[in-house]
């Protein structure tokens, strides 16, 4: 348990959000807290999706066959089942549990992500999370870049306080991320034992929320409300810290994420992400001129 913490330091919970499902891709369902008609997005974070958790018969597995993307990042996270991906730019690999791809698609990129051989063949379980990471005007036409690394390469960190964390981007637990964020960035997967308690640090310029995997936590200060599967936590900019205690008699497993807000205008369409309408109508002749590439191997 969490002892001697200054209450002040601590960040209440403004209020949480549910998830929706939908579909995404070549069919697969998705739960989805942003965005939607109750939260349109998250300054910088403009998406964030739970895919599955599904368990697909050998032949039934779908993905996202090939796509655009230009003006942000993509985030992909898996959990359980295997995932391969090809871009214009020639890039490709297999995401695996624990794995996390980060790409910035920058000035365009055409990108497929789909069930992997083994999973088409054999069927399985897909878990996993794709975030989408807004890009400042200044850098959303940089080159395209990819980050990929298996599980074994992402730092982990626990305590004998029953408190495990994955470090995507961000510190927890005096270990350091290694993927390198163009905003400042907080990503944290963490599973809380019963009964246990933790303090995460999270600069007070940051936004954050966390997003309920799976259990059943209790986030802010002592009088604020338990969270559930499936339900993301709002918190306010009134302190430096975030506690989280599980509530629940199973380990409590959630996302944590937090970034430094880029306040610009924003233009979406689909896979674009820009400041302007001009820039999105820029986008669209560009990646229908065959500009951001083809995938073709």
């Amino acid at each position: 348990m969490t002892t001697n913490v200054d209450e002040t330091t601590i960040r209440t919970v403004m209020g949480t959000v549910d998830s929706v499902r939908t579909i995404e891709g070549g069919g697969f369902a998705v739960r989805r807290p942003f965005p939607t008609e109750h939260l349109a997005m998250y300054d910088p974070f403009l998406l964030l999706d739970e895919m599955g958790p599904a368990d697909y018969a050998p032949g039934e597995a779908v993905g996202a066959p090939d796509h655009p993307h230009r003006g942000f990042e993509t985030v992909t996270y898996m959990l359980d089942g295997s995932f391969q991906h090809k871009d214009s730019a020639g890039n490709s690999g297999i995401l695996k549990p624990g794995a996390v791809q980060w790409m910035t698609a920058g000035s365009g990129v055409v990108h497929s992500e789909m069930p992997s051989e083994e999973v088409m063949q054999n069927g399985g379980r897909l878990h996993g999370f794709q975030l989408w990471v807004n890009l400042p005007a200044a850098e959303k036409m940089v080159p395209p870049r990819y980050q990929e690394f298996p599980a074994e390469d992402v730092p982990v960190a626990s305590n004998e306080a029953g408190v495990w964390v994955r470090v995507i981007a961000g510190e927890a637990l005096g270990v350091d991320a290694v993927i390198d964020t163009h905003t400042p960035i907080l990503y944290l997967h963490f599973i809380l034992q019963p009964g246990a308690s933790h303090v995460q640090r999270v600069p007070s310029e940051y936004n954050a929320f966390a997003y309920l995997v799976k259990g059943r936590g209790r986030f802010g200060i002592d009088e604020q409300e338990d969270a559930v599967e499936g339900e993301l936590v709002a918190f306010d900019q009134d302190g430096g810290q975030v506690r989280v205690t599980n509530t629940g008699d199973e380990p409590l497993s959630f996302l944590l994420l937090g970034g430094l807000p880029i306040n610009e205008p924003l233009a979406r369409y689909g896979p674009f992400v820009m400041n302007t309408k001009e820039e999105i109508h820029q986008a669209i002749e560009d990646y229908h001129a065959g500009r951001m590439g083809v995938i073709d191997f």
